[in-house]
């Protein structure tokens, strides 16, 4: 099994670090599979939306909500984010197979089971590598996902590249 997940410290910098590794995988002719999310910052709020790109160059999906000015919930639109597990679970497949699947984030959604969970375990039971982005609030419930078995990922892009590339070459 070959599972990486990834946390870094400032606030984007997993998204950007993701997104930058599946470019740099895309431009290594490596099939990938997944999402990586991008943040747009708003004017009239604190708060950023936040949409996903479906991988290789599917369609991006707006996943956060206004909930209003004096919302404390959770913004994610949970439908929007099902409608881009959907696109990702019939992308594993695809033929050819996707060789990478790299998920934006285990987050609360994924902790409870829902989400990209069960896609990352099909993608691990098709032999994919699978990298994640974890933040530090659900990174034992990842941990407990991945029973163990999971390694942190470097947060340098040359590095991480470098992982899985081992990775692929392991099989």
């Amino acid at each position: 099994m070959h599972l990486a997940y990834v946390m870094t410290e400032t606030r984007g910098a997993t998204d950007r670090l993701l997104t930058a590794l599946a470019e740099a995988l895309d431009a290594k002719g490596i099939r990938l599979a997944g999402i990586v999310q991008s943040n747009t910052e708003c004017s009239d709020d604190t708060l950023c939306d936040m949409d996903v790109r479906v991988l290789p160059a599917g369609e991006t999906i707006r996943i956060s909500q206004s909930l209003g000015a004096g919302a404390r919930g959770c913004r994610l639109n949970p439908e929007a984010l099902e409608s881009a597990v959907g696109q990702v679970t019939a992308s594993l497949h695809a033929e050819p197979q996707p060789q990478v699947l790299i998920v934006n984030k285990f987050g609360k959604h994924e902790a409870d089971g829902r989400g990209m969970r069960p896609v990352i375990g099909e993608a691990l039971a098709q032999g994919m590598v699978v990298v994640s982005g974890v933040n530090k609030m659900n990174v034992e419930a990842f941990q407990g996902f991945s029973d163990g078995m999971a390694v942190e990922g470097a947060t340098d892009l040359e590095a991480l590249v470098a992982w899985v590339d081992q990775s692929l070459s392991a099989g």
